[in-house]
């Protein structure tokens, strides 16, 4: 027989964990953490990258839009299926002046095996730290949480994602661009 007190354990963490899932959390919390504020500058940073750059940090791509998608793990299910179709919508966000930049713990060796095996032309960092995934609110652990940011030109943080399907981001991705260019036109 379970505990009166037991049960009501169990209620209160069963109706937190539903309306989490409702989306009735605060907008600036993440599971990983406090999301920086839309509308307000975005965190600078500099990591190192599997690309011939070396580094990259977010002030080279001013003048571009940037989607800036945090991962897990290279090599695994949904950060390929994720990778995949950034990849595979890539002619559109170039089309749109949009640079795609992935970030994991992963290191720059694992960032370039896996570029070359899922034939990946964006370039990913690697924040072995956790400390930029931290800044953005997307660091459990010792992993990044799947969570993706737009950054506008002037480097302004203008969208956030963090319940995301790695199979439609993208597309969700893109709608959502579309709607802030066209406002910001």
């Amino acid at each position: 027989m379970i505990s009166r007190r037991n049960f009501l354990n169990i209620l209160l963490v069963s109706c937190f964990a539903v309306i989490s899932w409702l989306h009735f959390t605060p907008a600036a919390d993440a599971m990983g953490g406090k999301l920086p504020a839309i509308n307000q500058p975005a965190p600078e940073f500099t990591l190192p990258t599997n690309t011939g750059k070396g580094k990259i940090s977010l002030s080279d791509w001013r003048g571009k839009w940037v989607v800036l998608y945090f991962y897990p793990k290279d090599f695994t299910s949904g950060c390929t299926i994720e990778a995949r179709r950034f990849q595979q919508d890539l002619p559109k966000y170039i089309e749109k002046n949009v640079q795609i930049i992935g970030v994991s713990a992963d290191d720059i060796d694992s960032h370039a095996e896996f570029c070359d095996s899922e034939g990946l032309k964006f370039p990913l960092l690697a924040d072995t730290t956790g400390e930029v995934s931290k800044a953005y609110g997307s660091w459990i652990g010792v992993v990044s949480m799947r969570h993706s940011f737009i950054i506008d030109p002037e480097g302004i943080l203008r969208e956030t994602f963090v319940k995301v399907n790695p199979s439609v981001h993208s597309t969700e991705v893109l709608a959502q661009l579309e709607k802030l260019q066209s406002s910001a036109s």
